[in-house]
């Protein structure tokens, strides 16, 4: 079996494309979470826009951020970064 360099390299593109990719996300949904959680419920209701299921989705997935930063925020009082220390 020979080993292809291409394929090594593609790999690595691919391995940069996606953490690249992860990280838009992470920043993205930092700062419209809010925005999409509140407006659109706005949009549908007050507006009367027809229903889009992918903004549905998107809908759901700010909903589960919103209640994942309330869980470390509150419940575990937990900020990101930080570690509890037991004496």
């Amino acid at each position: 079996m020979l080993y292809n360099r291409n394929d090594n390299l593609k790999g690595l593109i691919m391995k940069k494309f996606l953490k690249e990719l992860y990280g838009t996300g992470i920043i993205f949904f930092y700062y419209i979470k809010w925005l999409v959680f509140l407006g659109l419920p706005l949009l549908y209701y007050g507006l009367d826009y027809k229903h889009n299921t992918i903004m549905d989705i998107l809908w759901l997935y700010c909903a589960a951020l919103i209640l994942k930063d309330f869980i470390f925020a509150v419940i575990l009082k937990k900020k990101h970064g930080e570690e509890e220390f037991k004496k």
